[in-house]
């Protein structure tokens, strides 16, 4: 089953709403504007419920078939949210919001869950109930654990659960999904250094904190590469240092801020121990002290194994299924809809964006090419789990 032609009528019309989408972007849970188009869209499509202020600015949309005699609940799940990144690009659409960009195609998800409903709205060729969710504060908000908990699940009745992501560097109309972990649980770690501050011209009075924390940051790299299993995945990063003020001052405090990603429990577990021990260790050997603050974030996205094989069938009816991957290595990045698989059966597969600048990049765009690929992939995901 090819993609699906009703899209190409009004794909002008979505291609409209993600660059103005893309024009106003939006962090974290403040996504206002989004959040109402979104309502706005949904209701001007008809949906049978469209209910907002889930998990603080989440939107709902509720769409009944033809039948409802399966009594089945699907839910397609879409992020909102932007990252704060200048956007370097030169389109017509590029960010209106200073410092602000959808750098992680958000606007593109949206769209295509909106075209989504648009047409099971219009068509309802289906026995059951999709749930459309569109979620805020995917970017390190945990706004989807924030709709979780505000009982959407319950609520909407939703049985299971899907997501879907772009991915720049895989061709355009093609698919990439796997059983088990897909995404990593991303952690953060802070590790504050007390040290002995004093005079540029006399360190031998001081206890340099550069030093230590430079120690510290070299030491962290000998946990992935010779603590764990070659056989498991787990990523250290160092991304921000915070010490002294001036130039002829050595500083008694300093900061690192980082992150921690791993795909396995017993891995976390190590990741954070050795963390603890090596920065503790390191700083204790030149007169320092560290004190480590290991934060848990997102778990593990982990796909299940029913609904992945389901999910990949679908894809396959969409793009073909030489253009299905269902082997594709995990991502060590981290996704909040982890916490909505913890609470539902469910999976999570990737979407080709094409020769595209990298996520979370200046110069990153979604491709309008993906859009009717993306809302096919939903549409036909909702009739072949509840046909009518």
């Amino acid at each position: 089953m090819p993609v699906i032609n009703r899209f190409a009528d009004f794909q002008r019309d979505l291609v409209e709403i993600r660059h103005d989408l893309h024009r106003h972007p939006e962090l974290l849970y403040e996504v206002h504007r989004t959040a109402s188009t979104v309502a706005d869209r949904l209701r001007s499509y008809g949906l049978d419920e469209v209910v907002t202020g889930i998990g603080r600015t989440g939107v709902v949309g509720v769409i009944r078939g033809r039948k409802t005699g399966s009594g089945r609940v699907i839910g397609l799940r879409a992020d909102m949210d932007a990252l704060p990144v200048t956007e370097a690009n030169d389109t017509a659409w590029i960010s209106q919001n200073p410092g602000l960009m959808h750098a992680c195609g958000h606007d593109g998800h949206t769209t295509m869950l909106l075209g989504a409903a648009r047409y099971l709205s219009e068509t309802r060729n289906f026995d059951g109930t999709a749930v459309v969710i569109f979620q805020p504060a995917e970017e390190g908000g945990a706004g989807g654990l924030a709709m979780v908990e505000d009982g959407m699940m319950e609520r909407f009745g939703i049985e299971e659960v899907y997501g879907l992501h772009n991915m720049p560097g895989i061709p355009i109309g093609t698919f990439g999904i796997r059983n088990g972990p897909i995404l990593a649980a991303a952690d953060d770690v802070q590790i504050e250094i007390h040290a002995r501050g004093g005079h540029a011209a006399k360190p031998h009075n001081t206890v340099d904190p550069i030093v230590v924390a430079s120690a510290i940051v070299q030491g962290l790299q000998s946990i992935v590469s010779r603590t764990v299993d070659p056989l498991d995945s787990a990523v250290v990063s160092i991304t921000m240092i915070q010490i002294g003020n001036t130039h002829n001052v050595i500083a008694d405090y300093g900061k690192l801020i980082g992150t921690a990603r791993t795909l396995r429990p017993e891995v976390r577990d190590h990741v954070e121990r050795q963390i603890k021990t090596l920065a503790g260790s390191i700083a204790a050997a030149y007169g320092a002290t560290a004190t480590v603050t290991y934060r848990r974030h997102y778990p593990v996205t982990r796909n299940h194994t029913e609904q992945t094989r389901f999910a990949a069938r679908v894809a396959a009816k969409v793009a073909g299924a030489e253009r299905v991957d269902t082997d594709i290595a995990p991502v060590m990045g981290g996704e909040d809809f982890s916490y909505m698989l913890e609470a539902r059966p469910g999976a999570f597969i990737f979407m080709g964006n094409g020769d595209s600048s990298g996520l979370h990049s200046p110069t990153y765009d979604f491709s309008d090419e993906a859009i009717p690929i993306g809302c096919s992939y939903w549409a036909k995901l909702v009739e072949e789990a509840m046909p009518a």
